[in-house]
Order: C-alpha cells, then structure tokens, then sequence
C-alpha cells in the first residue's frame, strides 16, 4: 500500500504544493481569523468549491491549536462513501459500463482496468461501443491487448448499442468474467447523444438480467466545475455507481475530489496518475486526504 501513496502523493504534488502556499506556517499555534480564511482561498483554488470551502473551515476553527487535523478529519468524512462495495454478479460476467465526454481519459481508463482485471487472473472482454469514432475504436484496441484482454468490436458508424449487446451477450456464452463496454465521449448537453446512451444501457439489461453491475463515470480531475455538471447529467441517464478522477498529476485542483463526493454521494473507485497501466490506482480516502495535506502539516 505503501508504493500506492507513494505514486499518489507525487501525483498530487502540483495540488498539494497549492493548497501549501496558502497554509499558515506555524500549525501547532493558534491561528487568527486571517489565517483561517487563507486555509479558505487555498480549498478554493484546489477547486473545493466556495460552499464546501467555507463548510470545512468552520469545523476546523473549532479546533484552533490542531485545526489542519480538524479539517483532514472533516474530508475524511466526506469521503466515505468509498468504503461501498463494488456490485459483483453471484453468476456469469461482471459488467461494467464506462461513460464520459472525450478527453477526459475514458479510453485509457478502460485499458488500464482491462489490465487490473487480467492482473487478478481474470478473464477480460471489452466492447468497443464508441462507432462514430475509428480513431477510439484504433486506440481501445491498441490498449485491450496491452492489458491482455479480448475485443468486441464492428465497423464505423454501427449502432453502439448493437455492439454493447454483442459483446455482454458473447461474454456472458463463453465464460468471460468481466465485461467492460466502452461509451462514445458524448456531450452532456446533447439530447440525441444522452438517449443513445441510455439505449445502450438497456439493452445491456436485456443481454445479461441485472447488468450493468456498476457504471463508472471518467472526470478530468482538471476541468473543476465541468466536471459537476458532466457527473450530474450522466448520473441522471446513465444512473452512475462510481467515479474515475483521471490526470490528478497535471493538475492543482484535487480537491474537486472532494466537492464531488460531497454533491452527489458517490464511490470514487479509482484515481490516475499517469500514463502506465499500472497508474490507476485504487482510491483511498486516508490516502488521498495525506497527499493533499500531509500528517506534518497538522501536528503540533
């Protein structure tokens, strides 16, 4: 575990170097008012939001000689819901639907959990359900045999929701165990574009009963309040179970972790950090909380 907060926190740096510039030097002293809203303006610039900013800095003024300590404690609470288990099938394949607008990172993503899976010995088939784009479909595949894992895919232009059926339905007769089915990188304001995708979703129902098991939305951890309004849209048709926060390394704004957690209650499954198979990291709220402000930071 020790090797995953190391990849972390340097993936972290660039927020946690931000939110430090901000912080009051002298933590184990009792800070005055104008400290307390310097710890403010650096919640903010990490993308915290102005709301939940000001929320965790009124539960650490309570504690004015351990108020860093006070305020992990309170983002640790926000990000309980991570301890949810992932909704696993008692029979036939795990299936996974992966939504996201492009450039966030989606096909990637779908790679390197492609490799995870096969990593624990699993047996991996991924539909290449984004049609309208032969470049995707090129790079998906390119990605799915790095991880060691299977493709289903058709011609450019086919029905995605056509393909998302072929390929829980062939997972479902030849034993795969994971079924990952990749989605167009839509725009969330594109009406014509959300109902294919909630016509996907159905017709995966059909192919395997009760799939998908879990929906996992990929966010750009750099793209701030976009990425509110991406997750609020896709949970509304797509009904997502989890999140992915991709390109935490590139950026200073980690803390939109938080305030997405925060708004809407859901599980952040994984983080990436980088560009290897093996940077897709397993969230973990400890971790994620001490590689934004570090243990030194709030003790005395």
């Amino acid at each position: 575990m020790g090797s995953f907060f190391d990849k972390l926190s340097r993936g972290m740096k660039r927020s946690r170097d931000g939110i430090a510039q901000l912080l009051p030097g002298s933590a184990g002293s009792e800070m005055s008012e104008a400290d307390f809203l310097e710890i403010e303006d650096a919640l903010i610039l990490a993308d915290c939001g102005a709301d939940l900013a000001q929320r965790l800095v009124t539960r650490a003024r309570k504690q004015r000689r351990q108020p860093l300590a006070e305020l992990r404690s309170a983002m640790l609470e926000l990000l309980a819901a991570e301890d949810r288990a992932v909704r696993r099938p008692s029979s036939g394949p795990f299936v996974l639907l992966v939504v996201g607008v492009n450039g966030t990172g989606k096909t990637t993503t779908i790679g390197k959990l492609a490799a995870m899976f096969a990593r624990d010995g699993q047996r991996v088939l991924v539909g290449a359900a984004d049609t309208f784009r032969a470049a995707a479909v090129e790079q998906l595949a390119v990605w799915v045999e790095r991880a060691g894992g299977d493709i289903v895919r058709q011609p450019g232009g086919a029905d995605p929701a056509a393909v998302a059926f072929d390929a829980v339905g062939r997972g479902v007769a030849r034993g795969y165990d994971v079924v990952i089915v990749d989605t167009a990188g839509r725009v969330q304001t594109d009406r014509g574009l959300m109902d294919e995708l909630a016509k996907v979703r159905r017709v995966i129902e059909k192919a395997h009963p009760g799939a998908p098991h879990e929906v996992w939305q990929v966010v750009d951890g750099g793209t701030g309040q976009n990425a509110v309004v991406q997750v609020e849209r896709f949970r509304e048709v797509a009904g997502t179970t989890g999140l992915i926060v991709t390109k935490l390394d590139g950026t200073a704004k980690g803390g939109i972790v938080l305030q997405l957690c925060e708004r809407f209650d859901l599980p952040v499954r994984y983080v990436g950090v980088g560009e290897d198979l093996d940077d897709l990291l397993p969230f973990d709220g400890e971790d994620f909380v001490r590689s934004l402000i570090p243990e030194e930071s709030s003790s005395a």
